[in-house]
């Protein structure tokens, strides 16, 4: 009898994003991190009559976050795949809750390659399928700033030459 995850679960995409991906995450939970801890303890320095609460609430927000900031990166490293072929652009994305995409090539509008400063301190960089579909667009977070490039470029060149109405 066939594997019942069979069902559930697509055949995953072959490539990993970049090791480097993994500092992206963590640096970027970290600075999300830095940001809520000073939105809750601020306001406790500051008001007196609600200081119990914004410090209750900074600790148990923060135990989660920190928690998050930890263990995402790993966890996100771990599950991360994607994939170009000759028919489609795959997907698969998640940590907690797990997502598989696929564009046909036929059905993709625009590949754009992204860079904010942290992608570029680490050499790495984002590529944004976007297609027809309601669904959204396919974002590849992680990858090496010149295979996202390369990428770019190759998907480029691919969907100008497949039969199609990208609608």
């Amino acid at each position: 009898m066939n594997d019942p995850r069979a069902l559930d679960e697509p055949r995953a995409p072959q490539h990993r994003v970049d090791p480097r991906a993994r500092w992206y995450w963590l640096i970027g939970g970290a600075i999300g991190f830095v940001l809520t801890m000073a939105a809750l303890i601020v306001p406790a320095i500051i008001w007196e009559p609600v200081r119990f609460w914004f410090l209750l609430a900074a600790a148990v927000i923060g135990a989660i976050e920190l928690a998050s900031v930890l263990i995402a990166p790993f966890v996100r490293y771990r599950v991360h795949r994607w994939e170009a072929s000759g028919t489609a652009v795959y997907a698969k994305t998640g940590w907690i809750s797990r997502e598989w995409k696929v564009a046909p090539l036929s059905r993709i509008q625009s590949v754009e390659a992204k860079r904010n400063p942290l992608h570029q301190m680490l050499g790495l960089a984002a590529i944004k399928v976007t297609t027809a579909s309601a669904q959204g667009d396919i974002v590849i977070e992680g990858l090496d700033r010149e295979l996202a490039e390369r990428l770019v470029a190759e998907l480029t060149e691919a969907t100008e030459h497949t039969v199609g109405d990208a609608t």
